[in-house]
């Protein structure tokens, strides 16, 4: 059994969290996988006064949100529950906005050397060129089957070589090369994973959405609705301008022909009884259909002399 202290604790700390998203639905759920504690802190500094940092082990966070989620079924706390899954936590904006916290947290990056077993995060290449190693560390390069020469008293990569592979785990030699080299490849910061909005968790990525895309997707969903409505025969919105439209095409074919006219349709008749008229208030359109035609007359013409010809050059060498 706890001791009163303990479970004083975890009672403080579950009506801490369900208060928080209850009153404060806005927060980003963030990866701190491989964050240092001086990280951390840096950033609950930073954020002090705009936003609540909030960890804690999972265990725990799911025993919080389930209780909330009895006393708060319209919160969105089961959802919450259902994506806390390895080294999550909290940052509820109580008086800035998500944009914000984001700019701190890209401030507060931590670069890493390999370590060996590890998974790689980036893919990294050793570029071609002099490595500043004596030729006698010559062994490192050929356990990785990396060609090399000597020049000037160095070892130089004949080519780029590619020694981390995302997902890839990080070999010994591999390891041991880059910390000769001085490189640290892997850099560390807090990953913002989900976003939990109104009693709804949705990805990261809606945060990188620009009006742009928003309005593209927005109009590319009102054309599939205008298009679909149209096929099921079921009249919206949407669908209504291309509805007139094709009425009033229906309309123009069935009247053009016929000795009745209306306003909208007179200069539709007009066309359809003077196509010269048709070609003069639209010089340039009917311009291009011309030029094609003497084209094709030039073409003709050019083909029959050929015919002439041929037939001119008709006749018996030994006859």
């Amino acid at each position: 059994m706890p001791s009163k202290e303990k479970l004083a604790k975890k009672n403080a700390y579950f009506a801490k969290l369900v208060d928080l998203c209850v009153n404060t639905p806005n927060a980003l759920l963030v990866s701190v996988d491989n964050i240092s504690s001086k990280q951390m802190q840096d950033i609950r500094m930073e954020l002090r006064g705009k936003a609540v940092v909030l960890m804690g082990k999972n265990t725990m966070i799911r025993k919080a949100l389930a209780n909330g989620h009895t006393e708060h079924p319209e919160a969105g706390l089961d959802k919450l529950r259902a994506i806390i899954q390895g080294n999550l936590g909290f940052i509820f904006a109580t008086n800035c906005t998500t944009d914000d916290i984001r700019e701190v947290l890209g401030k507060y990056k931590r670069e890493s050397a390999a370590k060996a077993g590890q998974n790689s995060i980036v893919d990294w290449f050793i570029p071609s060129g002099p490595t500043g190693m004596d030729p006698s560390q010559t062994s490192f390069f050929q356990a990785l089957n990396i060609g090399t020469k000597i020049v000037k008293g160095q070892i130089e990569l004949v080519s780029d070589f590619k020694i981390l592979a995302v997902g890839e785990r990080v070999t010994a030699s591999g390891a041991v090369l880059l910390n000769k080299l001085g490189i640290r490849p892997f850099e560390y910061k807090m990953e913002v994973k989900y976003v939990f909005q109104d009693a709804a968790v949705f990805s990261a990525a809606v945060l990188d959405m620009s009006e742009e895309m928003l309005i593209q997707k927005f109009l590319a969903g009102i054309a599939n609705m205008a298009a679909f409505s149209r096929e099921v025969g079921i009249p919206t919105e949407a669908g209504l301008p291309h509805a007139f439209g094709n009425a009033f095409r229906n309309v123009a074919a069935l009247v053009a022909d016929i000795d009745f006219t209306f306003k909208e349709v007179e200069d539709v008749k007009k066309f359809l009884e003077d196509p010269d008229a048709y070609a003069a208030a639209n010089p340039v359109a009917a311009a291009a259909p011309a030029a094609g035609g003497g084209e094709a007359k030039k073409e003709e013409k050019k083909a029959v002399v050929e015919e002439e010809e041929e037939e001119d050059m008709e006749f018996d060498l030994f006859g």
